[in-house]
């Protein structure tokens, strides 16, 4: 049966009323599988019904809670084996609770997915994590599976472009939705005065000084060397009364991690540039900063940092690479009454210095309105309810086209 056949039964053409059944690897406490669970509430809101296939894990019960359905599969696994089991399971679901759209989240669930719902002329969508992969490894076999769904999301616009261009998907199949952060904690009104005040302390910052705050784990991909090149500049200009707070574990590259420490030393700024390591708190760490800075020097389809900064209504100073562009608003993408920081060209820490310094001569209530505007835009971007409800008006124009 090819992949439009017509399944045994008549399909649902309208969201309410609809059986939805999503895939995930497992449902532990995983990107994946939140997002799955957030999906699943939306669906349920909107009079569809919910079910979830997937290894056993701690958000089964908050499925269930929610009056979701769960299909236990095997585990997490990329088990050639087990993921046929599983297409066996999903199969048989399909026909037994009359699904609509099979959804699925990874290589390896749509790999298992793809073939239980062509049989069955299923309309399949597929989530796309991250970037395609190169090689002939199983990684990138199973991958390749997601772009047999009759719509393929990505979690940027960049991811997209990769997608299409290495899959040759046609570029309406192809839909950008950025993955969900928690904007309910990530919240500028959440975090306490006493939060923020243990975090001063513990960084040194004093009474008066502003602080730039580069979270992320240590390693050439984060750009940290490039923020100290860029605090030397700042520092020739006359810059005083800034504290840079570099906050996360080393990224496993124990040379990068030294040579910025040497670097810092022998520039002369140790008194300025803070190594804090891991961070618990977050949410916190935002609220003490006055700009957060995101100097990558590679690509990445989706950056959590970027995205939480702004939630807690910060202003960002970015790359220009990859992503980042679609998360941190500037002219031309919009006027400069909207933007939400800046972008610079990556590994240039003279482009990064100019921008650190425009950024912080600005009046406090011009950068208050920058982060508001920040706010704004990842509560209709980035919260969890607004991704669902991204994602079901996928499924209804999936619905109503049958394609």
């Amino acid at each position: 049966m090819s992949v439009d056949a017509a399944p045994a039964w008549t399909m649902s053409r309208r969201l309410p009323g609809a059986t939805v059944l999503q895939v995930v690897p497992a449902l532990g406490d995983q990107p994946a599988a939140r997002a799955a669970v957030n999906v699943a509430s939306a669906l349920l809101r909107s009079g569809a019904r919910a079910l979830v296939a997937g290894g056993p894990g701690m958000l089964v019960g908050q499925l269930q809670a929610l009056g979701g359905e769960w299909v236990q599969l095997e585990g997490d696994t990329v088990n050639p084996f087990k993921l046929r089991r599983n297409g066996r399971v999903i199969g048989k679901a399909i026909e037994r609770e009359r699904i609509d759209i099979v959804h699925a989240y990874g290589g390896a669930a749509a790999w298992s997915a793809r073939s239980a719902a062509t049989q069955r002329g299923t309309l399949l969508v597929t989530t796309y994590p991250g970037a395609p992969m190169s090689g002939m490894d199983m990684a990138a076999f199973y991958q390749s599976a997601l772009a047999s769904g009759h719509r393929i999301i990505t979690e940027s616009e960049y991811a997209a472009e990769l997608v299409i261009k290495r899959h040759a998907a046609a570029s309406d199949q192809v839909v950008a939705i950025a993955r969900s952060i928690d904007t309910a904690r990530f919240d500028p009104s959440a975090v306490s005065a006493e939060r923020m005040a243990v975090l001063n302390h513990r960084w040194g910052i004093r009474p008066g000084w502003r602080v730039v705050l580069l979270p992320g784990p240590v390693s050439p991909a984060r750009g940290q060397m490039t923020l100290v090149d860029a605090v030397r500049i700042l520092v020739n200009g006359g810059m005083r009364g800034v504290a840079f707070v570099m906050t996360g574990e080393n990224g496993g590259d124990e040379g990068y991690a030294r040579a910025i420490g040497e670097r810092t030393a022998a520039q002369g700024i140790g008194g300025l540039v803070r190594r804090a390591g891991p961070c618990p708190d977050m949410p916190a760490a935002y609220a003490v900063a006055d700009l957060v800075v995101v100097p990558s020097t590679e690509a990445t389809t989706f950056d959590p940092i970027a995205a939480e900064a702004q939630a807690m209504g910060k202003p960002v100073v970015a790359s220009e690479v990859g992503c980042l562009p679609e998360i941190v608003l500037v002219p031309p993408r919009v006027g400069d009454d909207d933007r939400t920081g800046w972008v610079t060209k990556p590994a240039d820490p003279i482009e990064l210095a100019r921008a650190l310094a425009a950024a912080l001569t600005l009046d406090h209530a011009v950068l208050e309105a920058i982060g508001r505007r920040g706010r704004h835009f990842a509560e209709v971007t980035f919260s969890p309810t607004r991704v669902a409800a991204a994602v079901l008006a996928v499924y209804a124009s999936l619905l109503e086209t049958g394609r």
